[in-house]
């Protein structure tokens, strides 16, 4: 396999980012460092907005009308909330077993990642579980294309080995097809249309990518 094709690497603003998701043609990038979420504008990689968040930012993705966030509250047990640019945090609701990380979604479903329980789950509106779908390996993100088809950053035990892989989220455990490797350690991932985003949480930057097929 090759390797993905970077096509732009950013610096990070404020730090650290871990998820990643678009909203009304800007990302949204969430910081380790500073707790905030940060809106960019990709042409000039200006930053156009900011807001703090509840606590520790750990999944976006673009669900109705706003973007969906996985929390972590100082007791590191993790809950989403609804964002809304302009109008803030609302609609507080534990993650199942409060715990959680990546989301996607499908334009229909929510999908949580919980890692630690080896396993993404299909949520309704309230934050319900809808369907469990058990994962054969470690999932460092995930995200829908404009088709509908989910790909994930899968890696091995150790979280080194990292591949940009199809996914299918109709079997359990969800079948991969690796594509390309990933030689950096990418967390979250986003598509804008034609590019694929990652974050490269430790090195502070922001890669936008093709398969590189």
């Amino acid at each position: 396999m090759q390797n993905v094709k970077e096509i732009s690497r950013q610096p990070s603003p404020g730090g650290r980012p871990q998820p990643l998701a678009f909203y009304d043609g800007q990302l949204w990038v969430g910081s380790w460092d500073t707790d905030k979420l940060y809106a960019i504008d990709t042409k000039n990689w200006d930053v156009v907005d900011e807001i703090a968040a509840p606590g520790r930012p750990f999944g976006l993705a673009k669900f109705g009308d706003a973007l969906a966030v996985v929390v972590a509250l100082d007791d590191d047990d993790r809950y989403l909330f609804r964002f809304r640019p302009g109008r803030g945090f609302d609609n507080k609701v534990a993650c199942p077993d409060v715990t959680g990380s990546h989301l996607a979604a499908d334009g229909s479903t929510l999908y949580l990642c919980q890692q630690g329980n080896r396993r993404i789950l299909a949520l309704d509106d309230r934050g319900g579980v809808q369907r469990e779908i058990a994962l054969a390996t470690r999932c460092g993100g995930f995200a829908f294309d404009g088709s509908g088809n989910a790909f994930m950053l899968v890696a091995d035990e150790e979280f080194e080995n990292l591949e940009f892989a199809r996914a299918d989220l109709r079997q359990s455990p969800a079948a991969t097809e690796p594509i390309s490797t990933v030689p950096f350690d990418g967390r979250a991932l986003t598509f804008d249309g034609s590019t694929w985003w990652t974050s490269d949480r430790e090195e502070g930057q922001i890669v936008a990518f093709t398969a590189g097929e």
